[in-house]
């Protein structure tokens, strides 16, 4: 008999040479018997599942991850050659031929790292955490907060079940493992005894900078404070910064500073720097560290120095003085302003005056100054509106403008945005001017040199003077051209009131303007531009 099955399964093995053994399955799929071409459907079938969500459950919930986030791997031709390997325990082919199916599972790489990752991120989920033990406050009663253990992911077995069953298309259940918390009973007990009591013998004061200084009183104390859990067995106080930020800032607040930049100062012709100051920021994770050490020392005064963060100012002393702002390079006057008018002149320039624009930086009017309406402290004057003269709250600010522009013009500034108005006004340069409107047309210029520019503006009641000052690079040649192409200012009627300006009106023309720049070393030519400017006439206005 023996005899017989010996010689049974030897001739199944020679029938099945080079094909997968009979009766084997891969992952739930019939793979027996089968080629190497053969099982091709069932590798595809594995491929297939091998690129899809896997979902991981344990007794606590069910997460789902890509293969890649798990670390999962499928090896296609190693699975295949093991599928190929024939079973030679002449027993188990002789089970095989009575029709009784075994398994075999598919080769795949399990990356631990990326496992641990995945599995970290999906704790909440998946594990039942174990509770530390820790102390609280009851009113001004410090209470205990006894430790429970807890489920967690056993990593070493998650994995060797995702090797076996991840290919199964099916759930992933993950095996468990229970684990306990660090702190200990005793130690709860005797923080509760020890540092927590302490904690709320007394109040506790907090001295800022400039004199400033506030108090936590014992409740405010319990109300902030509790114990947890270290990591190695202990409890340490720890005070949450948002709840403490709202009860101390509104008093601690007053102790901190802004930085001050760097700036300058013109006296006797020449630009000095006025030393940058650095601001201090509360930093409140050291303050409020100190302050839960303070309480819980058993000796000592109840009192907690403030800690600050150093805040550097934009403009530091050094980096000013390495600017090159040592000498006029520009300068332009205007005048011939209403007081209203002129009102305004002398806000936009105070706060223009003094501005720094940096190395290839981009000066923006109606950026630097924000608005300028009746809130700012600006008034009415005329504007023009339309192509003729009205009224408006910042009227006179594109005489500013003008001058600010033709500052910039000489000091050979790259002229990034300006608009000409739209009539031409005998009190400014032809071609050569600007208009601004709140929000809506601006003056900008850039910084094209490697030297740091200091915009100083200075307003008398009948004239605006706007000086650049750095290191003078350029010289700089304006050339007007020829008026062309006059028009006849039309005729407007408007019904007598506040609203109607009269005008004689003007002609209008055309008109260019040539700015050429030199090399202010050696008189070279480095550029020039012409820009054509079309005046439209000034309407004669009659009121009434």
């Amino acid at each position: 008999m023996i005899a017989l099955l010996t010689l049974v399964s030897a001739a199944d093995l020679i029938l099945t040479d080079s094909k997968s053994a009979r009766g084997v399955t891969i992952a739930g799929i019939d793979a027996g018997n089968h080629t190497s071409a053969g099982l091709e459907p069932v590798l595809d079938q594995l491929s297939a599942r091998a690129r899809l969500p896997v979902i991981v459950t344990t007794d606590a919930g069910t997460a789902q991850f890509s293969p890649a986030q798990l670390g999962l791997t499928f090896d296609v031709e190693a699975t295949r050659s093991r599928l190929l390997e024939q079973p030679r325990n002449p027993l188990s082919r002789l089970a095989a031929l009575a029709g009784r199916e075994h398994s075999v599972d598919p080769v795949v790489g399990v990356d631990p790292a990326a496992l641990d990752t995945a599995l970290d991120s999906a704790r909440e989920v998946l594990e039942s955490a174990a509770v530390e033990g820790g102390v609280h406050y009851q009113g001004t009663s410090p209470v205990a907060q006894q430790s429970s253990g807890g489920m967690r992911v056993a990593r070493v077995g998650a994995a060797d079940a995702l090797r076996v069953a991840w290919l199964t298309g099916n759930p992933v259940a993950l095996p468990m493992e229970p684990f306990s918390p660090t702190v200990d009973a005793a130690t709860v007990a005797a923080t509760v005894r020890g540092p927590a009591a302490r904690a709320t013998a007394a109040s506790l004061t907090l001295v800022g900078r400039h004199g400033v200084r506030t108090e936590l009183s014992v409740g405010q104390i319990a109300t902030l404070l509790s114990f947890v859990a270290d990591g190695k067995g202990g409890l340490v106080p720890t005070i949450g910064e948002p709840a403490a930020r709202e009860v101390l800032e509104p008093t601690l607040k007053k102790s901190q500073s802004e930085p001050v930049g760097a700036r300058f100062s013109v006296s006797g012709g020449t630009p000095k720097v006025i030393a940058s100051v650095d601001g201090a920021r509360i930093d409140w994770p050291a303050t409020l560290r100190a302050v839960a050490q303070r309480l819980v020392a058993d000796d000592g005064p109840r009192r907690v120095e403030v800690a600050y963060h150093r805040v550097p100012p934009t403009l530091t002393t050094a980096a000013a003085r390495r600017l090159g702002v040592r000498e006029l390079v520009s300068e332009y006057t205007t005048g011939g302003f209403s007081d209203a008018s002129g009102e305004n002149i002398r806000l936009v320039a105070a706060e223009v005056d003094g501005a720094i624009v940096m190395p290839g930086k981009v000066f923006s009017l109606n950026g630097h100054t924000g608005p300028r309406g009746a809130a700012q402290g600006y008034v009415t004057s005329t504007i023009i509106d339309h192509g003729r003269a009205a009224k408006a709250v910042g009227g006179g600010i594109s005489q500013f403008a003008t001058t600010l522009y033709n500052a910039a013009y000489f000091a050979g500034l790259e002229d990034v945005d300006h608009t000409e108005h739209s009539y031409y006004i005998s009190r400014y340069p032809e071609a050569r001017e600007a208009t601004v409107f709140d929000g809506a047309i601006d003056l900008k210029f850039r910084n094209n040199t490697r030297y740091g520019i200091l915009v100083e503006a200075s307003w008398s009641s009948s004239s605006i003077t706007v000086r650049m000052w750095s290191t003078q690079t350029v010289d700089v040649e304006s050339v007007t051209g020829e008026r062309t192409a006059p028009t006849t200012p039309p005729k407007l009627r408007f019904p007598k009131g506040d609203d109607c300006i009269a005008s004689n009106g003007s002609n209008g023309f055309t008109t260019s303007n040539t700015r050429i720049i030199r090399d202010h070393r050696s008189g070279a030519e480095i550029g020039r531009h012409t820009r054509t400017v079309r005046y439209e006439p000034e309407p004669k206005v009659i009121c009434g």
